[in-house]
């Protein structure tokens, strides 16, 4: 049975329609730039265009979705039905009222979505530790590769070569290359900086394998200079705060009291004001998704989530320090799927 199937099953409206490219990658297996879902009592069916119904019919051949050709307008699909799910907060207002003016009950399918998509399947983890690995084995390769005087830039696409290189189909998000400075804003734009001696190197950088996502960040210098005491002991914390949370986080607890783990710890040092972002989020098809780790969040967590630890703390025009895991929960324990080193590295 496909996840049309299942989310149809859990959605219980008399139809589904599924329009947005990742939800509908979920249902399908297969990534397109245009298409709908439409799942009721009688099946599943994907319409899509002809640049990709030979692709589609192929991949989708023996399962329980048939592929047709899309004939406009959206209307023709809905004809007899008077009641459609949709994901609400993903559909455009004027989406919605072309909907609501064809007389149908509209219903939410966000929820089914929400919990199908956070409890990975076997295959699903599978993908997620393929870009893992590709990530990890990149990112070593990258080390003997920087050199004083190369641009954040050319680092970032040196590390998405090689990630293309071992199999990735893409990055994950735009890749974050930070020098000195800069690794305090958390999400700084890479740009052309040039490397120095004794510089600061935050990398954060994930990929993209069978359409999942990985998520890593790595922090480390660029020669010793012998002027960063204070950041060698805050990231001797950082990477406390992340270990800890690999030892404590369980089945049951929830996102606030995950966050709060690395927080408290932080906090101990005087350094909790200065981790200015949440512990984490899911991962999957989307590099975020469900569940939240943040000091509001009371999303529980719960075995087959895969998710980010990523405590980090950052001293405005000085210096930041983020470390960051994709990990997954197997039978209540933390397992991590990202394991190059991390130890402060020192190149």
């Amino acid at each position: 049975m496909t996840n049309a199937r299942t989310i149809f099953n859990a959605v219980g409206a008399e139809a589904v329609l599924t329009e947005q490219p990742d939800l509908r990658r979920y249902l399908t297996g297969i990534s397109t730039s245009f298409g709908y879902v439409l799942s009721d009592k009688n099946g599943n069916t994907f319409y899509t265009d002809t640049r990709y119904l030979e692709a589609a019919s192929a991949a989708l051949k023996g399962t329980d979705i048939t592929v047709k050709k899309f004939e406009a307008p959206l209307e023709n699909l809905l004809k007899g039905y008077k009641e459609v799910a949709v994901p609400l907060s993903r559909t455009a207002y004027p989406e919605y009222k072309r909907l609501e003016a064809l007389g149908l009950k509209i219903v939410d399918s966000e929820k089914a979505f929400t919990d199908a998509m956070s409890i990975k399947q076997p295959y699903e983890l599978d993908l997620i530790k393929k870009a893992c690995d590709i990530t990890d084995k990149a990112f070593v390769d990258l080390l003997g590769k920087i050199k004083e005087g190369m641009s954040e830039n050319k680092v970032a696409a040196e590390l998405e070569y090689l990630m293309r290189r071992y199999g990735a189909s893409g990055t994950s998000f735009d890749t974050i290359v930070a020098f000195g400075k800069n690794s305090s804003v958390p999400h700084h734009e890479t740009g052309n900086s040039k490397l120095e001696f004794g510089d600061i190197i935050l990398i954060d950088f994930g990929c993209k394998a069978g359409g999942y996502c990985s998520d890593c960040t790595r922090t480390f210098l660029f020669g010793n200079d012998g002027k960063h005491g204070e950041f060698i002991k805050a990231y001797e914390h950082v990477l406390k705060a992340h270990m800890l949370v690999k030892e404590q986080v369980t089945d049951g607890i929830t996102g606030r009291e995950a966050d709060a783990i690395a927080r408290d710890y932080l906090k101990k040092y005087g350094l909790d004001k200065f981790f200015t972002h949440s512990l984490g989020h899911g991962i999957g098809i989307n590099v975020h998704e469900h569940p939240m780790l943040s000091p509001k969040s009371e999303s529980v967590l719960k075995s087959g989530m895969v998710f980010s630890d990523e405590p980090g703390v950052y001293f405005e025009g000085d210096f930041g320090i983020r470390i960051e895991d994709t990990v997954t929960l197997i039978d209540g324990k933390v397992i991590s799927l990202t394991n190059s080193d991390k130890n402060l590295t020192i190149i």
